[in-house]
């Protein structure tokens, strides 16, 4: 890097934006996608046991539809890069949003079980395309300064609408006498729990019109003066603009648009940084945290807790999900992003052992299921912890590194197959955890626990750290 580029990313790093509150709109409106991505990953935790009544189904066909829109969100991850890429970001945002209501009214409206996993895939879709399109998007129009906070806002949306989930799924379940199947309006409970994401979904639409292209893309198809007027509202105007976008332009010129085949190299066929992504998406998942956000009402009442009191564990884990994230806010561009990893892994460990070790003590059968008082109140603290330790670490941290650890020439693609492999492997635990449970709870977790361990020495070895990086230095 040149010394002129070396000084134009100094001044970047340190440029307090004029209009720091617009950086702030941009970035919370790219988010919006995260919000509908958490919210319609775990609003369906209201209705599981629903629709295991209303079409007679076991668990095995039960985790197929409910694990439907990760086969959807593995596609939509897969292409969103590339079709960013071509048509601009903000296109692929609008494109999300449709999905997402014609998804919601669908999923609210089923003929069948078929039908219902059919829309469950169409919003899955939607899911994977805000998953790879909000970091990616936050990535390019944040000051490096701010980054790492700023993309954080992605993970925070994502919580807030897996919160804000399970508290629509509370009042709709108190509007229906606490009867999951209960009559509101001409429709069942469970179907008013789908089908309230049209709101959040068509304001997605409308936010993505009111937020500017990325500047890379723009500068990528000629219109560097609009990239300039962009550069100007969200890195300062005491930056030397035009020094800016060459910057970028050096660093584009040495690229093309990234592919699959621009991945392949080194060993076990894919270049290092890309398995490494790879490797912090599975992890994140393989940890069990979407148990928590999919089944955690079927799972308290596995154990002997009464359906009223699981919901409320289920939003009570929301909102110490939503603490943690403040928290991985507050420090992920202080601390450094792989030192939260360390702290959250060596947490999620010590409390999935701690929650193997109490539902080992689980007792009964059918609708007779207890567990000893001291055994239960162990598996809620850590339950709670286990959600706690993610929320300040890898919830956050993931799709921090994902945004940033990749070099340029091949971000969008290498951020897709990362993305799509984080969906495969949730797909993966979400598909298998009512088998897995019906085998051996505590087993379960067990697996969970070795997974969080494994982490560790993961990130010493392989992770880099990006704290401060401008994204034209990653190499």
């Amino acid at each position: 890097m040149t010394t002129t580029a070396q000084s134009t990313v100094t001044e970047g790093r340190k440029a307090k934006p004029e209009h720091l509150g617009h950086v702030i709109f941009i970035t919370a409106a790219a988010a919006m996608g995260g919000f509908l991505f958490g919210y319609d990953s775990s609003v369906i935790n209201g209705a599981v046991e629903a629709i295991r009544g209303k079409f007679g189904i076991g668990s095995e066909a039960l985790a197929q539809v409910i694990a439907a829109a990760l086969i959807g969100c593995a596609v939509g991850a897969a292409v969103a890069g590339r079709i960013a890429d071509r048509i601009g970001r903000i296109r692929v945002m609008q494109i999300a949003s449709v999905l997402f209501t014609v998804s919601a009214i669908g999923s609210a409206l089923p003929f069948s079980l078929w039908d219902l996993a059919l829309w469950r895939v169409l919003g899955g879709v939607a899911i994977g395309m805000a998953s790879v399109i909000g970091p990616a998007y936050i990535a390019e129009v944040a000051p490096p300064a701010y980054r790492g906070r700023l993309a954080s806002f992605q993970q925070a949306a994502i919580v807030i609408g897996i919160a804000l989930s399970q508290l629509v799924n509370w009042g709709v379940l108190n509007l229906a006498d606490g009867e999951q199947r209960g009559q509101v309006a001409g429709l069942e409970a469970w179907q008013w729990m789908l089908g309230v994401m049209v709101v959040p979904a068509v304001l997605y639409g409308m936010l993505s019109f009111a937020i500017p292209e990325s500047p890379r893309y723009l500068i990528s198809v000629g219109r560097g003066e609009q990239a300039k007027q962009v550069l100007a509202g969200v890195e300062g105007r005491d930056i030397d603009l035009d020094a800016r976008v060459a910057e970028i332009e050096n660093a584009m010129r040495s690229e093309r648009k990234s592919t699959f085949r621009d991945l392949l190299g080194g060993r076990g066929g894919l270049l290092p940084i890309v398995w490494i992504g790879i490797g912090l998406s599975v992890f994140q998942q393989l940890v069990g945290i979407n148990v928590i956000f999919y089944y955690s009402s079927s799972l308290w009442q596995s154990v002997g807790i009464d359906p009223s009191s699981s919901f409320f564990y289920s939003f009570t884990t929301s909102i110490i999900n939503i603490l943690g994230t403040v928290v991985a806010m507050l420090f992920v561009d202080r601390i450094g992003r792989k030192p939260l990893a360390l702290i959250g892994s060596a947490g999620m460990a010590l409390s999935l052992g701690l929650a193997a070790w109490a539902f080992s003590y689980k007792t009964g059968t059918g609708q007779d299921i207890s567990m000893p008082d001291l055994q239960g109140t162990v598996a809620l603290v850590a339950a709670h912890s286990f959600v706690l330790f993610f929320a300040l670490s890898w919830g956050v941290v993931v799709w921090v590194l994902l945004g940033e650890m990749f070099p340029n020439r091949i971000r969008a693609a290498a951020l897709g197959v990362a993305a799509s492999a984080q969906w495969v492997a949730n797909w993966l635990i979400t598909v298998s955890f009512p088998s897995l449970s019906d085998w051996n709870l505590s087993g379960a977790y067990v697996i969970y626990t070795v997974f969080a361990a494994l982490s560790i020495p993961f990130i010493l070895k392989w992770v880099p750290e990006t704290k401060g990086k401008a994204l034209e230095e990653m190499g």
